[in-house]
């Protein structure tokens, strides 16, 4: 049996983005979360095709547009990428919405501003337009908290480290400078990524972090390898590694959302003060400290992040069950 997807691709700040605009599976569910649940146990073959080669590679991520299941949002989106069927993704966000308006995917209620329902909960967007194309999206996003400090490990051939837990949307392990870790261009690409599977895994096995108000929500995912700055006017740079092999080329709407919290938590930012993130490739978002919250009786805050995405092209694809690699495979 063959299915056949038509996607819009393109990127956020240089990581990219695949909007599934034709042949989403009918979900079950009576949320965007219970619908991410119904989706992952009866059609996971579709991330894994989509997202992995041969149709995709290890940075490879995207989504679907759903009918929201609550009367206060536009739409709902549901994110695939090769890490999994995450609750939130930002990046995703902002070219899945930047796609969807400029190719009449999305209809809004009101001009100029959105209401997302997303597995993680309810976020709020802000967009302008010109000349028919979106120049930027900002996203109110879900409370972003720090679930834990300190945490001690050590990696084999590296060393000891001090790793902090922060929530934006997904679970990072936040790695500042020390020891030996002096510096992301100091370590370069592929050694991160080999540093960050044991740093994950080491992460796993002593915390599992799990979301005050929805138990669903659990576990790191994400190693965020924090920076000081390279160009001029960022104030932070990281490097975010998902899934197996993937450096995300964004600055990571939802690890910035994460760091947010975490600066906070440190007392390096205030109610109301920005935060401009710099990615591992010098592409950048805004982020902003919006207000502080509390979240299931854990200090937190909500933050926006404001960046801009590019369609690339339009992409038929299809996965044929014909096909001994129908469902996708990764090489790592």
């Amino acid at each position: 049996m063959r299915h056949t997807f038509f996607c819009i691709d393109g990127h956020t700040a240089g990581n990219p983005v695949r909007l599934v605009a034709g042949g989403a599976p009918l979900l079950r569910g009576a949320s965007m979360i219970e619908r991410r649940a119904d989706f992952l146990a009866r059609f996971d073959w579709i991330r894994t095709g989509l997202c992995f080669e041969p149709r995709g590679h290890d940075m490879m991520s995207g989504g679907f547009l759903y009918p929201p299941t609550r009367d206060d949002a536009d739409c709902g989106i549901l994110f695939i990428e090769t890490s999994g069927c995450l609750p939130m993704c930002g990046h995703g966000t902002i070219g899945m919405v930047t796609f969807g308006l400029e190719h009449g995917l999305i209809t809004p209620r009101e001009p100029g501003r959105l209401r997302i329902e997303v597995p993680a909960g309810v976020i709020d967007i802000a967009y302008g337009e010109e000349g028919g194309r979106v120049q930027w999206v900002r996203i109110r996003n879900v409370p972003a908290y720090v679930a834990a400090t300190g945490i001690a490990i050590d990696v084999p051939g590296f060393g000891p480290l001090s790793v902090d837990v922060s929530y934006g949307g997904n679970y990072y392990a936040i790695v500042e400078p020390q020891g030996a870790y002096t510096g992301l261009d100091d370590l370069g690409a592929s050694r991160i990524v080999e540093l960050s599977r044991t740093v994950r895994s080491l992460m796993q096995e002593a915390f599992e972090p799990v979301h005050p108000l929805d138990e669903r929500i659990r576990g790191v995912s994400h190693v965020l390898w924090a920076d000081v700055p390279k160009g001029e006017g960022a104030d932070g740079r990281n490097a975010v590694f998902y899934g197996e092999r993937a450096i995300d080329r964004s600055p990571c709407g939802t690890g910035t959302s994460a760091r947010l919290a975490h600066l906070v938590h440190q007392g390096k930012l205030q109610v109301g003060e920005r935060f401009v993130h710099e990615s591992y490739i010098g592409s950048r978002f805004i982020g902003r400290v919006e207000e502080r919250v509390d979240v299931g009786g854990v200090a937190g805050i909500i933050p926006s992040i404001e960046g801009s995405a590019i369609a690339t092209g339009f992409n038929t694809v299809w996965i044929d069950r014909e096909d001994r690699f129908w469902a996708g495979f990764s090489v790592v």
